[in-house]
C-alpha cells in the first residue's frame, strides 16, 4: 500500500471515485455510440408524417431547407407539384408533405451527446468525460509499481492497445 502522501495513493484514490462516477456517463456513451453505428440504416427508425407550409414557388433547391430535410432532391415536377424522395410540395400553396424516418427521442437525445458542439451545452460535458477518461490512462500508471511484472506487462497491453487502433485507423 503505498504511503497516504504519495501521489500513487491519490491516483488510486481518485481514480476509484470518479470511476464509479463515470460508470453511469460511460453507459450512456457505450449505448448510443453503438445505436450511432447504424446511423445510416432504418435501425430503430420510425416514420413521422409532417405536413407544412411554407413559402409558395420556392426554387427547387430551397425546399429543403425551407422544410429542414438535408440533402432534399427534387426528382419531378408535375405542373405545380414538386416530388422528392421524402413526399410533394405544392410550389402554388406552398404546402409541403413529408414523411422522415427518426429514431426514438430517448435515442435522438443520447446520441446528440456524440455530436455536441462547442455551442452546445452538453460541450461541457464532453469535455469533463473527455478529460476524465484521459486521467483514467495516465493514472493507470500508478496502480502499480514500475518494477513489478504485472506493471510490464499492463505496458504490452497498452501497446498492443495503440498498435491495435493505429492499425485499423489505417488499414481499414
Amino acid at each position: 500500500m503505498a504511503k497516504k502522501n504519495s501521489t500513487a495513493y491519490w491516483m488510486r484514490i481518485i481514480h476509484r471515485y470518479l470511476g464509479f462516477f463515470l460508470a453511469g456517463i460511460m453507459a450512456v456513451y457505450a449505448f448510443s455510440g453503438i445505436i450511432l453505428i447504424f446511423r445510416d440504416t432504418d435501425f430503430l427508425k420510425r416514420d413521422y408524417y409532417f405536413e407544412k407550409t411554407v413559402d409558395a414557388g420556392l426554387a427547387k433547391d430551397k425546399i429543403g431547407k425551407a422544410i429542414g430535410v438535408r440533402r432534399l432532391k427534387v426528382s419531378k415536377v408535375d405542373g405545380d407539384l414538386y416530388y422528392y424522395k421524402q413526399g410533394t410540395y405544392n410550389a402554388k400553396t406552398g404546402e409541403a408533405k413529408y414523411t422522415l424516418k427518426k429514431q426514438p427521442y430517448m435515442i435522438e437525445k443520447m446520441n446528440h451527446m456524440h455530436k455536441a458542439t462547442s455551442g452546445d451545452p452538453l460541450f461541457f460535458l464532453n469535455i469533463f468525460f473527455g478529460v476524465s477518461l484521459f486521467f483514467f490512462v495516465l493514472s493507470t500508471f500508478w496502480m502499480f509499481a514500475p518494477k513489478t511484472k504485472i506493471f510490464k506487462k499492463g505496458i504490452y497491453f497498452t501497446m498492443g492497445g495503440i498498435a491495435l487502433t493505429l492499425f485499423v485507423l489505417f488499414f481499414e
